[in-house]
């Protein structure tokens, strides 16, 4: 009997990580592809790219409070299934359509599609996932869908220079819309913000549900976006060309910049469902998700500038690799902690904040990030500021945490 209730727990938050992944594929090529291959879509400057890049997060800003509260009129099957048709048909167009007026348009349309489909995504582990079981369905969930980006970079990065960007585009959508049938057939329901979906282990810790503590996580939400999503996503491409050359020998055979991006990209995604749930459940026993999101922080603002020296081919992925790693741990470990806090309150109300703190670092990161590289040092600014910054946020929350001890001791001294 457990299984089938884990089963059946699950299973909507399966389907909607999947129906996720697909629509993925388009967005995350374009990171690697873009960079290099701007002409073919009919772009003018290599700063538009930056522009196209970012703009889908920006369009997000003010669209995604619309997304959560439509979600609290419609089912979220139906928002999900809207998030589909658009995701689709954009990652088509794509293909077809060619200048920065027309791509503009696309990559808003792609930001609205996003909206829903984070939103609706959060919701739904939010509804299905057993309060003891929050940080493996996070995982699960995050490590399902972010295989899209796995097939998007690394079958993208591999076909772009053999069929070439519009062909791979319209495939990419077409199998987008295969989301549709399993949408369809899937059943879920509308999210309620009712005293009864608020689980007591999280009402109990009143210290999540304070000002401080919530603003703690949409300024770390907003910042590691901006740093894994927006630049290390959007510059991979090119501080591998800035490095090693637009081609490269890897064991005597030569492979696009593309493609190694791609590879190197899509590791993390292999490794997510695997790594992401377990983290995950490690963050569920009883010492907390606090010290191994700490631990994580701090880990990865050692390894993060590394990224922008210039080391021999193999020791540099190597390195790139564990940043890659701590991306997987950190992001899970904060949508986690987002989830704890979500049940304290609105659910749709703070998931939709979060999310456009998230919204809004990613959407910077590239366009910072094009900027910057173009001065001398630019990726060793980008880089090495971003160490500062995850060193910062290690500091943080590491008072964050000293105080939650000292307040539960405090309320279990006053209890006795």
């Amino acid at each position: 009997m457990a299984a089938i209730k884990n089963y059946l727990s699950a299973k909507p938050i399966i389907i909607v990580a999947i129906v996720t992944a697909l629509s993925l594929l388009g967005d995350s090529m374009l990171y690697i592809a873009l960079p290099i291959y701007w002409e073919s879509a009919g772009l003018d400057s290599l700063w538009q790219v930056g522009v196209l890049l970012s703009i889908n997060r920006f369009i997000r800003l003010p669209f995604n409070p619309f997304a959560g509260w439509m979600y609290k009129h419609i089912s979220l099957k139906a928002g999900l299934i809207i998030a589909v048709l658009l995701g689709g048909f954009t990652t088509i167009g794509y293909g077809i359509f060619k200048g920065f007026a027309a791509w503009v348009i696309l990559r808003a349309l792609w930001g609205i599609a996003w909206s829903f489909f984070r939103i609706g995504g959060l919701s739904v582990v939010a509804v299905y996932a057993e309060n003891n079981k929050r940080g493996s369905s996070m995982g699960l969930y995050n490590g399902l869908y972010r295989t899209g980006s796995l097939v998007g970079m690394l079958v993208g990065g591999l076909l772009i220079p053999i069929i070439g960007l519009s062909t791979v585009s319209i495939a990419f959508g077409l199998l987008s819309l295969l989301g549709l049938p399993l949408m369809m057939s899937s059943k879920f329901s509308q999210v309620e913000e009712t005293p009864g979906r608020i689980d007591k282990r999280a009402e109990d810790k009143l210290f999540i549900g304070r000002t401080a503590y919530k603003a703690a996580i949409i300024v770390s939400g907003f910042l590691v976006a901006m740093l894994y999503q927006g630049i290390v996503t959007s510059t991979m491409s090119s501080l591998i060309e800035h490095f090693y050359g637009e081609s490269i020998s890897i064991w005597n055979v030569v492979v696009s910049v593309t493609f190694l991006s791609g590879i190197i990209q899509a590791v993390r995604w292999t490794w997510e469902p695997f790594l992401g749930k377990t983290v995950g459940h490690w963050s569920d026993r009883a010492q907390g998700r606090l010290p191994i999101f700490i631990v994580s922080l701090f880990s990865s603002a050692l390894v993060f500038g590394i990224v922008s020296i210039r080391l021999p081919l193999g020791l540099w992925i190597a390195v790139t690799l564990v940043m890659m790693a701590g991306a997987t741990i950190l992001s899970t470990i904060l949508d986690t902690i987002a989830l704890d806090t979500a049940k304290t309150a609105n659910v749709v109300t703070f998931l939709t904040i979060y999310s456009i703190s998230q919204d809004v670092g990613a959407a910077l990161g590239p366009a910072i990030s094009y900027i910057l590289i173009q001065l001398e040092a630019g990726f060793k600014f980008l880089y090495w500021g971003g160490s500062i910054i995850l060193l910062i946020l290690a500091v943080i929350w590491t008072v964050l945490a000293k105080r939650l001890n000292t307040f539960i001791k405090k309320e279990i001294y006053e209890s006795y």
